[in-house]
């Protein structure tokens, strides 16, 4: 477990980072223009985003073309910089007075190919294999978690849909992420804690002096008993039902899906997305956390008992570099998930209640 490695080098902590453009080391020729580096690191298909602000005042500073790609490490002095990825220029800004240069750049491999609409259908296949023949197609190294990757998938279209799309909708559908990350498309868990390499993610520990501020919700407002989802039985021409977890206080999804299994993994990922929705976590850290990225898994002590008692894990990291040295503002939830109780319907049962086809 990682507790915070800079503490005890706190008095003498100064931030630093390197950047390459298209290769070439822009750090020495920038570093006294910096005046502040963001970086915002997302879960799922939301685009990590790196935003630089430099100082223009002697009109010496070079435009960077767009398409141009910054590579990041950031940290602090005399410790090892961690690698925060490659991003691609795509916004630049000059404004005055007084002159500045803004760059924003995204994640350098989410790439045009992927949002491109197509039709195909898929048919007798598994994630794992819908997962490579799509990355396949845009030249990435396909990662499906094993847990994920032999799961069978009976028939489902992809009707003018971008890869990206359907992607994200197949992610969603099995509690899953699909994201692109350093020449890698991968499937993963929503709730594992491994890299896009597979490398598990070491656990980190954050006290409430490492912050200065805090933010925690609990909340039981969606506090379903259960997810009910449908699906269309062909054998008996009408549609049936399947619960997660228990009757009572249910949501029901408004898709009717093709097969038992598919919504059966559809219930069970809404009931999971409701249990780590119930409690956040939001830190603001004086003493930046660059190490922490997306699925990082969390404890934290010196808060309330309920707080320090639950495992986290990181879902947006921001982290900032200015004027007040280097923080991170880090967003959390519940790495827990509920008991996974299933009860199916038979055919005459609550499905025939409310509409079924027959």
């Amino acid at each position: 477990m990682a507790t915070n490695p800079y503490m005890d080098r706190a008095p003498y902590r100064a931030p630093d980072f390197a950047l390459t453009i298209d290769g070439r080391d822009i750090t020495p020729s920038i570093d006294a223009r910096l005046e502040s580096l963001s970086l915002s690191e997302c879960r799922g298909n939301e685009s990590d985003q790196l935003d630089l602000v430099l100082n223009d005042s002697d009109g010496a500073v070079r435009l960077p073309p767009r398409g141009a790609e910054i590579a990041l490490r950031l940290g602090w002095a005399g410790q090892t910089l961690i690698d925060k990825g490659l991003f691609t220029v795509d916004e630049v800004e000059h404004s005055g007075s007084p002159d500045q240069v803004h760059i924003r750049a995204r994640a350098a491999d989410m790439r045009k190919s992927l949002r491109i609409r197509r039709d195909q259908s898929w048919h007798g296949t598994t994630l794992g294999d819908i997962v490579g023949a799509i990355a396949k197609r845009h030249e990435l190294q396909g990662r499906v978690d094993a847990a994920l990757s032999s799961v069978k998938i009976g028939h489902i279209d992809q009707t003018g849909e971008s890869d990206l799309h359907f992607l994200t909708r197949l992610a969603t559908q099995h509690d899953a992420v699909a994201t692109v990350k350093k020449e890698r498309l991968v499937f993963l868990p929503i709730n594992g804690t491994r890299s896009s390499s597979g490398q598990a993610l070491a656990k980190v520990t954050i006290s409430r002096d490492d912050g200065d501020q805090h933010r925690f919700h609990i909340s039981d407002r969606d506090s379903y008993s259960g997810v009910r989802a449908y699906w269309h039985d062909a054998g008996r021409a009408r549609r049936r039902g399947v619960l997660v977890g228990k009757k009572g206080h249910e949501k029901r999804l408004k898709d009717t899906y093709g097969s038992e299994a598919d919504a059966l993994a559809a219930a069970r990922a809404e009931m999971n997305r409701i249990a780590r929705g119930a409690a956040t976590l939001e830190l603001t850290l004086a003493l930046g956390r660059p190490e922490l990225m997306p699925q990082t898994p969390v404890t934290v002590k010196g808060f309330k008992s309920d707080v320090d008692g639950t495992a986290w894990l990181v879902v947006k990291v921001h982290h900032h570099l200015g004027d007040g040295g280097l923080t991170t503002r880090v967003e959390l939830e519940t790495g827990a998930v509920p008991d996974d109780t299933t009860q199916e319907d038979d055919a005459t049962g609550d499905s025939s209640s409310i509409g079924s086809d027959d």
